[in-house]
């Protein structure tokens, strides 16, 4: 039933948007100008609550509670886990926006300060560290651990629907209001990833467009997703353990080397007090940042970023914390929350400091002007960037690469998951679930490119994430509550055995 009412609602979606782009972007709007006015609140307190929610599990007496039973070993190794978690969760936003979202902010800066300035270039650093920072993770976090505990320490189906087993009770949570949760899951992971697939098109296109003239216009970018559709499709085919594993794995070196060129070559010394700076200045107004709205002046900054990302983030929870879950049998809840937050959150820190440092180096000391060429065509920000090195053009062919690879892993790992959800919860679902899938998402990617560019992605991902935030809410009172449960059992249980070791020790 989830998977066949998931399947018309996305083709009608996918029709609307073929046959009526421009109504299609006009409804968007107005759902997206209602989620914005009326409920930003929400998106800021719900997030800043999954931050500290998770931190409390990790750091409570249930840290040491095992996602599996007490004798079970994690299934991959650190380093492949960490690889497979951080590819499948922002891999591509990382490139598009690591130099991009500084110089933006650079130019248009919140909280009132004056673009084009040494403090706008503080601050943009420091939002940039915030929105892909612990704020994200906890979003992924609070599904992944809550989906890995009832999978594999409580035996139920890998579906969001059985995470609300304790507060639904068994015939509800496999019923239609199951169903329905289920199915809410499904269409926020198809917006959420078709977004982010909607962005790596756009940046491969303008790695294209910068190194081989290609132009940069939708039938470019179609062709683009057409291709890497056929690509992740084949890789979806061969498994978790062979093709999601060893992209994921190819990623994460070459993300460190590329990373590791731009250190070495670019300012070093100003990327290392970037660093510094910006870390005490994020986990300082971490609080401030986090509950920030504008209604006394009535400003768009926060909806067009903050609020963005959050939505982009919730919208993805689905696919990326299912599949988190998935990689994650026999770690720890302290382990997880301590890798799955703090890891990938120190990884971003470092990347937007070398990426978006060397460019408001460029743009602050060296006149290069990246900030006004960004400010034209967001896509080219990281090729100008890297055109300012040494071996420049290599480099930008090697970026351009790694953002494929990234479409890729993202495209097979959702496609995974979307099998998942709605195979009644297969740790392996058919090839022709998978397949079925990966057609479906990336149409809805171009549908959404057509109607509406960058902007109809941003919108379609806010809209599509309000609803599946209530129910990531209702997620961390059913872990909790089962948490609680089971502590109070172990507790009755190491009652039992000292009573029956002091009547032995009696007699």
């Amino acid at each position: 039933m989830v998977f066949v009412i998931s399947i018309a609602i996305v083709a009608i979606f996918a029709l609307w948007g073929a046959v009526a782009p421009g109504q299609l972007s006009n409804a968007a709007d107005i759902a997206y100008n209602f989620s914005i006015q009326n409920f930003g609140w929400f998106y800021l307190l719900a997030t800043l609550f999954f931050l500290i929610f998770t931190f409390y599990l990790a750091f409570s007496r249930f840290g040491g509670i095992r996602l599996g039973d007490d004798d079970d070993e994690p299934e991959y190794s650190t380093l492949s886990w960490l690889s497979m978690l951080f590819s499948a969760g922002m891999g591509i936003g990382l490139v598009f926006w690591g130099v991009a979202e500084p110089l933006s902010h650079y130019l248009s800066p919140p909280e009132s300060v004056e673009g084009g300035t040494t403090e706008a270039a503080r601050i943009s650093m420091r939002y940039s560290f915030f929105h892909w920072g612990l704020h994200p993770w906890a979003i992924y976090a609070v599904i992944g651990l809550t989906l890995a505990y009832f999978q594999f320490r409580k035996g139920y189906k890998g579906l969001i629907s059985s995470t609300f087993i304790p507060l639904l009770g068994e015939r509800l949570a496999a019923g239609w209001l199951g169903k329905v949760i289920d199915i809410l899951a499904v269409i926020a992971t198809i917006f959420g990833v078709a977004t982010s697939l909607g962005l790596g098109a756009l940046q491969i296109n303008g790695g294209l467009h910068y190194l081989f003239g290609v132009p940069n216009t939708a039938a470019s970018q179609i062709v683009i997703i057409s291709v890497v559709t056929v690509l992740f499709l084949i890789s979806a085919t061969t498994g978790l353990d062979k093709g999601i594993k060893l992209l994921s794995n190819t990623n994460l070196i070459i993300a460190v080397l590329l990373m590791l060129f731009v250190w070495a070559t670019g300012p070093t010394s100003f990327i290392f007090d970037t660093f510094t700076t910006t870390l005490g200045s994020y986990l300082q107004n971490i609080v401030n940042m986090s509950l920030r709205l504008t209604p006394f002046s009535r400003g768009t900054w926060v909806g067009a970023w903050t609020l963005f990302y959050w939505a982009w983030w919730i919208a993805w929870a689905p696919f990326v914390g299912t599949f988190i879950a998935r990689v994650s049998k026999g770690r720890t809840i302290k382990e997880f929350v301590i890798y799955v937050m703090i890891a990938p959150s120190l990884f971003g820190f470092v990347w937007f400091s070398v990426f978006g440092g060397t460019g408001l180096h460029l743009e602050l000391f060296d006149g290069a002007r990246l900030a006004a060429a960004v400010k034209v065509d967001t896509t080219t920000a990281l090729f100008i960037t890297l055109e300012q090195l040494p071996l420049g053009t290599i480099i930008a062919f090697i970026a351009t690469l790694l953002i494929m690879t990234f479409f890729i892993t993202s495209a097979d790992s959702a496609t995974f998951v979307l099998g998942m959800l709605t195979s009644d919860g297969k740790l392996n679902p058919s090839s022709r679930v998978k397949l079925t899938w990966g057609i479906l998402q990336s149409a809805i990617a171009v549908v959404l490119l057509i109607s509406g560019g960058l902007s109809g992605l941003q919108t379609a991902s806010i809209v599509a994430a309000l609803p599946f935030a209530i129910v990531l809410m209702g997620m961390c009172f059913s872990l909790l509550r089962a948490l609680q449960a089971e502590d109070k059992e172990r507790r009755q249980r190491e009652k039992r055995q000292r009573q029956q070791l002091k009547r032995l020790l009696e007699e």
